[in-house]
């Protein structure tokens, strides 16, 4: 998987009004959990960005006050009006133990049901899984080959040795869908 490297500054103050000066500097309050310890600190809010505004998912090497911690982003609060980071959330990796994180999918292939004037839909952007940290792989591949029109991939029809799929067996993927063009062929077909 891949990995971003991020500098963070230790903080001391906490609360609202102490949250609010630090986003007056330009920076994002965070939160590092995990491993017993609980790290408090402040980020540039411009080094967010390529972790924040990406389809991609990463391990986070976080640099606080000189110590470095691999860790990985759990929740953002956005301000509901003006889209600004108002806190971050990141869990520690740990050696030796899962990690829990959603993995984009990547479709790859060109459908049957496509070929017959279908419209390929893809219902879920990312999965969450789990799975030892070397074994995380930068996206789920999804063959859609064989997907004809009016059937679907759920999350239960992936297989992996070395991941457990987090979320429901019965979420959809992917699907092609009935079109006027694949009707039309369809009762061609049949005459």
């Amino acid at each position: 998987m891949q990995t971003l490297k991020i500098e963070a500054t230790p903080r001391a103050d906490f609360g609202k009004k102490a949250s609010r000066a630090i986003r007056r500097e330009g920076q994002v309050p965070c939160v590092l959990y995990g491993g017993g310890e609980t790290v408090s600190f402040s980020v540039d809010a411009k080094a967010l960005k390529p972790l924040i505004y990406t389809p991609n998912s990463y391990i986070v090497e976080l640099t606080i006050g000189g110590k470095t911690e691999k860790a990985v982003m759990r929740e953002v609060q956005f301000h509901p009006v003006r889209e600004e980071i108002l806190h971050i959330d990141f869990y520690r990796v740990q050696e030796g133990k899962p990690v829990a994180i959603s993995i984009p999918v990547r479709l790859t292939g060109n459908a049957e049901g496509v070929k017959v004037g279908g419209k390929l839909v893809l219902s879920t952007r990312k999965i969450f899984v789990s799975g030892p940290v070397d074994k995380l792989p930068d996206e789920i591949t999804v063959d859609v080959t064989t997907l004809g029109v009016g059937k679907t991939i759920f999350v239960g029809d992936l297989k992996s040795d070395d991941l457990k799929f987090l979320t429901p067996a019965t979420t959809a993927v992917c699907a092609v869908r009935v079109t006027r063009a694949s009707r039309g062929a369809a009762a061609e077909a049949a005459q």
